[in-house]
């Protein structure tokens, strides 16, 4: 049996990362060669020397929403709603998402929650799954998208705390909590290992050989949901949207096919592509959805090497890089970060594990 006991760690408070790193590229990394098994510390920049020419690098181009949103009931009560994923009957002026609430006590059907003079919510009914809402988006602009960046919030995670929201920070949090290469918004949380990458590190990579690849999966509560069951293999991840276009998919088999390593960006990256192989039995161009727990002993089909952020004690992250790194090996490596001070999670450092 897997436990989740198994997978925790003690973290001093001080390192989880409140701002990001002053550069992107400045950010710590640990290197964890997996055949020298040895731990080496890097800066993100070094990136570029340590990919080997022809190697396929495949980033998750998905954009962050601003989904936090704050209002207040005709009582005045103060009521937070996290938007995780519209539902497709939407007409003009009115969108149906589903969401989390809080503090959920405080709304029930047909509750009216106050944004600002062009966004209200109307509760519409408690889902079953896991404290979820259905709810009516109710705008009076002409896009749903303009004026949630006019009336939402970037939706930090909760170990980030923001007790002074100054317009300077937030304008911060809503160009960091986000890649350079963001394409699309449909995601609810950072593909937070891409948070480390500049459009000049990229260049220098594809002027070395690297091949570069873009998927797409949208972030939602698969990726971070907590794990609450103690045997591991009783939890069930959320599903999560993803795409892949052909000529991803074209670079991706190319590459497997010549023996090419191909580098994840990322544990969203991991699952797109490793879903997509066990549904089809290769990379294959397709708008489709992943509930994929990897955890060990998980044996990859796709991907060689990976850059990810630190993750969380008994998170499904934790036990995906362990699947491919090594359990012992992957808490050998955290056991050194935290030695050495590095800084844990969404705005945290990195590793390479090659």
């Amino acid at each position: 049996m897997l436990l989740l006991s198994d997978f925790d760690y003690d973290l001093p408070e001080d390192l989880i990362a409140q701002f990001p790193a002053d550069k992107r590229e400045n950010s710590r990394m640990l290197v964890l060669n997996r055949n020298e098994h040895s731990i080496s510390h890097k800066h993100f920049y070094d990136i570029v020397d340590l990919i080997e020419p022809d190697s396929l690098l495949v980033l998750n181009n998905t954009k962050v929403l601003p989904a936090r949103l704050y209002g207040t009931k005709e009582t005045g009560a103060k009521i937070e709603i996290f938007l995780l994923k519209p539902v497709e009957d939407s007409t003009e002026h009115e969108s149906v998402w589903q969401v989390l609430i809080k503090p959920s006590k405080r709304v029930k059907s047909g509750t009216i929650v106050k944004v600002s003079d062009e966004l209200s919510v109307e509760v519409i009914k408690r889902l079953e799954d896991d404290g979820e809402w259905l709810v009516k988006l109710l705008y009076s602009g002409e896009n749903l998208l303009d004026v949630l960046h006019r009336n939402g919030n970037i939706p930090l995670p909760p170990y980030i705390e923001r007790k002074m929201q100054t317009e300077d920070i937030k304008k911060l949090d809503f160009e960091r909590y986000q890649t350079v290469y963001a394409k699309d918004e449909g995601s609810v949380a950072a593909p937070t290992a891409g948070l480390h990458f500049t459009k000049e590190i990229l260049d220098k990579l594809k002027a070395k050989g690297v091949g570069i690849a873009y998927v797409t999966l949208n972030v939602g509560l698969g990726t971070f949901r907590p794990v609450k069951c103690e045997n591991v293999l009783e939890h069930k991840m959320h599903s999560e949207t993803f795409e892949i276009t052909q000529d991803a998919a074209d670079l991706i088999n190319r590459a497997k096919s010549e023996g090419k390593k191909i580098i994840a960006v990322g544990t969203t990256t991991v699952r797109t592509l490793e879903t997509a192989y066990q549904k089809y039995g290769e990379i294959k161009a397709c708008h489709d959805h992943s509930e994929l727990f990897i955890y060990p002993p998980y044996e990859f089909k796709v991907i060689d090497n990976l850059i990810t952020n630190f993750h969380l004690p008994k998170s499904t992250l934790l036990m995906l890089v362990s699947a491919l790194a090594g359990k012992d090996f992957i808490f050998e490596a955290y056991k050194e970060a935290i030695a050495q001070r590095y800084r844990f999670f969404s705005y945290g450092d990195c590793m390479y594990i090659c």
